[in-house]
């Protein structure tokens, strides 16, 4: 099996970005998650799943997700034996599960990656003791800048960061390798919202379950 590493290039700013070549179930993704989808592929020789992501950025603008998704899922259907769907609910208020219903495909369970990661039972066990957490992954360590510090206009009124984090207190990095630079990225993030920080190593979470359980 082959895939082209994704980049934030080919994740955020284009359409659909083919990352793993041609199987008999499409696995159609969010493209903040291409890196673990490609890495539990291939740890598990799934030779059958064809991986195709969704730019990343659409999580700025969640209303924005079920049509992309549908428009995807139309596009991709015939080529398909099985079409499953790696989004959680991600602000879209069931819109989501809705159209996999409409068009019976799965999709992964929970609100929003930071659960499945972390596995979703717990996480929202906590979910009460932590309301004043802003969670990152891999994902979001290495693309602060762009997925959080400009889509907010930090980086040209870092004045506004006590409206949009005053409310918080910690920040949690949800780690899914064991990498330093990712560490340290997240620790670099964590001090320049005035937040304390905390590790957790979560691996893939729910999501190998999820991607295990497809067909």
């Amino acid at each position: 099996m082959t895939a082209l590493p994704p980049t934030d290039e080919n994740l955020t700013r284009d359409g659909l970005a083919p990352t793993v070549e041609k199987g008999q179930v499409l696995i159609l993704a969010c493209g903040a998650l291409a890196n673990e989808i490609i890495a539990v592929i291939r740890q598990n020789k799934w030779d059958h799943m064809t991986l195709t992501c969704l730019p990343a950025i659409l999580h700025n603008t969640p209303d924005q997700i079920p049509a992309a998704v549908e428009d995807a899922l139309l596009k991709h259907q015939k080529d398909f034996d099985q079409i499953f769907l790696a989004y959680a609910d991600c602000g879209t208020g069931g819109a989501l599960q809705s159209i996999c219903d409409a068009h019976g495909i799965q999709m992964i369970q929970g609100p929003h990656c930071y659960s499945f990661f972390e596995g979703t039972e717990g996480f929202l066990d906590r979910a009460e003791d932590e309301i004043d957490t802003f969670y990152l992954t891999d994902f979001l360590a290495r693309g602060f800048e762009n997925f959080v510090i400009k889509p907010l206009g930090l980086d040209r009124h870092p004045e506004l960061r006590d409206m949009y984090f005053g409310h918080y207190t910690r920040l949690v990095y949800q780690a899914q390798t064991n990498n330093p630079a990712l560490d340290k990225l997240a620790q670099d993030a964590a001090d320049r919202l005035g937040l304390r920080y905390e590790r957790r190593f979560t691996g893939y979470g729910d999501l190998e379950t999820a991607l295990a359980s497809v067909d």
